[in-house]
Order: C-alpha cells, then sequence, then structure tokens
C-alpha cells in the first residue's frame, strides 16, 4: 500500500504535498509524489521543473519518509493518469488539492478533482486551497 499525492508547484501543491506526509506517516506507508504535465499543450503550469521535484524528493526524505518522486510525461488527461497511477500501485489513499471554481468554469473545462473522487477506489484527501 502506498499513499499518492498529486503535487502541482504552487502553494496549493505544497500544502497538497504536506498533507500527504502526514497521511503516510500515520499509515506507515511510503509516499509517491506525482507530477503530471499534459501532452496536449505547449506550456502547462502544472509541470514541475526537475529541481523543483529533486527538491521535493530531498525534503520528505529527511523528514523520515520513504518517497518517490515520479513526473508523467504523456497523458492528456490528469484525473486519468491519477486514478490509473493510483490502482496500479495499489494506493491506499490520494491526495488532491481543491481550488474553487465557478460553475461556468466547471462546465467549459470539467473538475479534475471531480472525476478523481468519484472514479478512485480508494479513499481521496482533498486540501482545500483556502487551507494553503
Amino acid at each position: 500500500m502506498t499513499v499518492l499525492v498529486g503535487y502541482v508547484p504552487n502553494p496549493l501543491g505544497e500544502a497538497t504535498l504536506r498533507a500527504g506526509v502526514e497521511e503516510s506517516r500515520r499509515r506507515s506507508e511510503p509516499l509517491v509524489v506525482l507530477n503530471m504535465a499534459r501532452d496536449d499543450v505547449l506550456v502547462d503550469a502544472r509541470r514541475a521543473p526537475a529541481d523543483d521535484l529533486a527538491r521535493v524528493g530531498r525534503d520528505v526524505a529527511e523528514l523520515g519518509v520513504d518517497v518517490e518522486v515520479v513526473q508523467v510525461e504523456e497523458g492528456s488527461d490528469p484525473a486519468d493518469v491519477i486514478v490509473s497511477e493510483a490502482s496500479s500501485r495499489g494506493a491506499s489513499v490520494v491526495v488532491i488539492g481543491l481550488r474553487h471554481r465557478t460553475a461556468v468554469g466547471k462546465l467549459i473545462m470539467g473538475s479534475v478533482a471531480q472525476r478523481i473522487l468519484l472514479d478512485a477506489r480508494c479513499p481521496v484527501l482533498a486540501v482545500k486551497e483556502d487551507e494553503a
């Protein structure tokens, strides 16, 4: 079993990472930090630079947590990638960040978080943006 964190390089992503570390410690399970970049756009703000991912791995390891940092470069749907990774790794919980979106924004863009909440076969811990 493992704890899977969907990580993005912003304050919400850092709050999500902290929650994932706490969950990993509570469950005594290794942590997988997953950063996903869409391949159907040229620039994706969710793609973490290599030095940021190295820092994440180093900082979490210094806390005594067994961590694996993974960046998925292919795939245009973050929800599908996260749900698939959680299933293939036998995740006991998925930790994701939530940000407030308008109803129109959800209608036009969809909601990655909503699809993860509905499709994941394990519990999902959602971290609100306000907690960041």
